[in-house]
């Protein structure tokens, strides 16, 4: 068994690596930072993808990404944070599961690995080195962890649900619309 100062110190390198990681991929759609689109740039990209919503979707993956990492980093709200991280990458694997696993492809990996390893923080709890600790865990109790995560399955359900209705929505018009053109040109004169 690790001893506790260790295991607690793993705790902290992990939390705030992960945290670091997400609070910056949330910050790139919430303020344009990093090379990021703001939020108006990942509005677009999420009607791209079939998010409706756009702004709201939008909003919502920055706030799960960067308010979670940041929390997860802090070690504050720990089961909160995990769940709303791991919501917001069950939303980005969505989008990546039609490459396939791999990153390289496009895939789902990295987010997979993110929303896993906030999800296994946010149900291990942060540590002794941790805001939660120093608040003598009063924002990490057993029901905090279990209202987190069924909130979270729960709103990230709904959202890649909607993402769905929307991508089928789209697909109706785009072949109402091509239906409505090829007979459009099938009732055109021809001019030559």
């Amino acid at each position: 068994m690790a001893h506790p100062n260790r295991r607690d110190l793993g705790l902290l390198v992990l939390r705030v690596g992960t945290g670091a990681v997400l609070a910056a991929h949330g910050t790139q759609k919430l303020f344009g930072w990093f090379g990021g689109g703001g939020i108006e740039g990942t509005a677009g990209a999420m009607s791209a993808m079939g998010f409706h919503p756009p702004r709201e979707s939008a909003i919502a993956a920055g706030l799960g990404e960067a308010g979670g990492g940041v929390l997860l980093a802090l070690g504050l709200a720990t089961p909160a944070a995990g769940a709303a991280a791991a919501g917001a990458m069950a939303g980005a694997v969505s989008v990546h599961a039609p490459a396939g696993f791999f990153a390289q492809a496009g895939g789902y990996e990295y987010p997979a690995f993110l929303g896993f390893t906030a999800a296994a923080i946010g149900i291990t709890g942060a540590g002794r080195y941790s805001l939660d600790h120093a608040t003598c865990h009063v924002l990490d109790r057993p029901w905090v962890v279990a209202t987190a995560f069924l909130g979270s399955a729960i709103a990230a359900a709904a959202v890649v649900g909607r993402r769905a209705q929307g991508r089928a929505a789209a697909a109706a018009d785009a072949g109402a619309d091509a239906g409505a053109d090829a007979g459009a040109d099938a009732g055109e004169p021809d001019d030559h």
